[in-house]
């Protein structure tokens, strides 16, 4: 089965024309640099079963690859969600989330249930990025410490959830402003001026009242653009050759309805 994929995703690599060189920000050296994995490389790294190492590269270099959104790709994603290690779990859950849709929303779902932090991580993050009212309840869990014993996931839930136009949504973000950590609050915060288009700070009583008085909370709310990694260049990212950093572009979940 692996052999089968690998002949079809060197296929498809050679006819993208694509290269990987965008996608090593993590060389340590010029050398390293000049010499970037190629789609075929990075595939064969995703299906190796010998090495969880390669796996996790191949995987990460492949879920921020424009091209990988082709049927092959996914399957491959779909299948390294289920990896005995952690970190190709997580990169996994990452690709989806670039490059998944609403199909894929049961296998992020599911991996916020993940025993490893780092992948219920990329879950929630994942969330954010592909739109299904399916995620509402097991984000809404997610927020919830009673469930959810890391903050980091808990202020990603609150951020995915900021898509929903739902009473069980707001509701669940009003009561994660009582959260112990500052994180979450801040995450619960944006996604209420998101949905409402109001501003009430902090205070949960302000917001519980509001809501109550209100007969279209959401009448007045923002279109939701989800978070991107984007930072300045390094001094040595100014020198030829040498690749920009891997900034994203801000969008829309995939699969989400336009809003008038």
């Amino acid at each position: 089965m692996r052999a089968t994929i690998l002949s079809m995703l060197a296929v498809s690599a050679l006819l993208s024309g694509c290269e990987l060189s965008e996608l090593r920000p993590g060389a340590q050296s010029i050398l390293e640099l000049s010499q970037p994995p190629s789609p075929q490389e990075a595939a064969e790294w995703a299906i190796d079963p010998y090495d969880a190492n390669n796996r996790y590269r191949g995987t990460l270099l492949l879920a921020n690859a424009p091209f990988a959104g082709e049927d092959v790709y996914l399957r491959l994603f779909e299948d390294n969600i289920d990896d005995a290690d952690p970190g190709v779990r997580a990169a996994a859950c990452r690709a989806l989330a670039n490059h998944g849709n609403a199909t894929h929303i049961p296998l992020l779902t599911g991996a916020l249930k993940d025993a490893e932090i780092g992948v219920r991580v990329e879950a929630a993050r994942g969330l954010q990025r592909v739109y299904s009212v399916d995620a509402i309840d097991p984000l809404i869990k997610s927020l919830s410490p009673a469930e959810e014993p890391e903050y980091a996931v808990r202020a990603e839930a609150a951020c995915a959830l900021g898509q929903y136009r739902e009473t069980r949504v707001a509701e669940a973000l009003i009561a994660a402003l009582d959260d112990r950590h500052l994180a979450v609050n801040r995450a619960t915060l944006d996604s209420l001026r998101v949905l409402t288009g109001q501003d009430l700070g902090y205070e949960r009583r302000d917001w519980v009242v509001w809501f109550n008085e209100t007969q279209a909370p959401f009448a007045m709310g923002g279109v939701y653009v989800y978070p991107v990694f984007s930072r300045s260049k390094f001094w040595y990212e100014h020198l030829p050759f040498v690749p920009p950093p891997p900034n994203e572009v801000a969008g829309t979940p995939a699969g989400m309805p336009v809003r008038e």
